[in-house]
């Protein structure tokens, strides 16, 4: 979520307590996906070491359990939910948004199994679903299907934004990698709450993944003066330079949206010297 081993000695102190990596990181950015807790509910303790790691301004969008999700596919899963809810009451108003990530065969006939769940969720959180069943992207009739479930409930549709990635073959083992394993569908850039969710995946090469997320800056700029709050993620095959990568492209923003706040100063990596 936060701490890579190749931003130790670059983004993160090196060596550093582990108890300590999500503080050095928020000075970084001010947001997170909490992707690990798909694999496992964390335990309470834990999530109250990430609040008070942070600021309550910080924005975690924290994905929903497998178990709830790909497992019994938002079904029979009340008692699931009540835990990993109860393990994240401590992160208060951190808590950005619950990401609901769905299998690639989570299709247009189930949406109606969608809709059922969204309406039993607390309105303690607000929440945002992520599909990657073509249909949702190829067939008007099956978007406008799932956007009118969305709207009811003021849930965000979250793209995935793989465009730019896969626009030529891959050069590197971690790109290679990527992709065999990330979606490759056609872009979305319809927002349908005032809190927008983008998640990014560019290249390895700074250049090309720069370049392919020109076309966001004008939007996000655009939500901006709408008076939206959005939430971009700024990923690479490998991630090494993920942080500095988002910090990049806010600043873009920023010079066009000059009221947007600058992030905050990171703590230094290295023991500041005289010498």
């Amino acid at each position: 979520m936060w701490s890579l081993k190749s931003w130790q000695g670059r983004v993160l102190p090196h060596p550093l307590p582990s108890h300590e990596r999500l503080r050095h990181y928020a000075s970084w950015c001010n947001a997170v996906e909490g992707n690990t807790t798909f694999y496992a509910t964390p335990a309470r303790d834990t999530v109250v070491t990430w609040a008070q790691q942070t600021d309550p301004d910080f924005r975690f969008v924290l994905k929903l359990p497998k178990p709830i999700t790909h497992e019994r596919r938002l079904t029979d899963v009340d008692e699931p939910l009540r835990i990993f809810l109860d393990a994240i009451e401590p992160l208060g108003p951190r808590t950005h948004a619950l990401w609901i990530q769905l299998p690639g065969s989570f299709g247009p006939t189930e949406v109606p199994t969608l809709a059922s769940f969204l309406r039993r969720l607390p309105e303690t959180h607000r929440y945002a679903v992520e599909v990657r069943h073509p249909a949702f992207f190829d067939d008007p009739r099956s978007a406008r299907l799932l956007e009118g479930v969305l709207a009811e409930t003021a849930t965000e549709w979250i793209p995935f934004d793989t465009t730019a990635f896969f626009r030529s073959p891959p050069t590197s083992d971690a790109e290679r990698d990527a992709w065999t394993k990330k979606p490759r569908l056609p872009l979305r850039t319809h927002a349908l709450t005032d809190r927008p969710i983008v998640r990014y995946l560019g290249r390895d090469a700074e250049v090309r993944t720069v370049e392919g997320w020109q076309p966001w800056v004008g939007i996000v700029a655009g939500w901006l003066r709408e008076g939206r709050s959005p939430t971009m993620f700024i990923h690479t095959p490998d991630n090494a330079d993920a942080p500095l990568l988002a910090r990049r492209f806010h600043d873009e923003v920023r010079a066009r949206v000059p009221e947007l706040a600058a992030l905050p100063e990171p703590i230094p990596a290295e023991p500041l010297t005289l010498f």
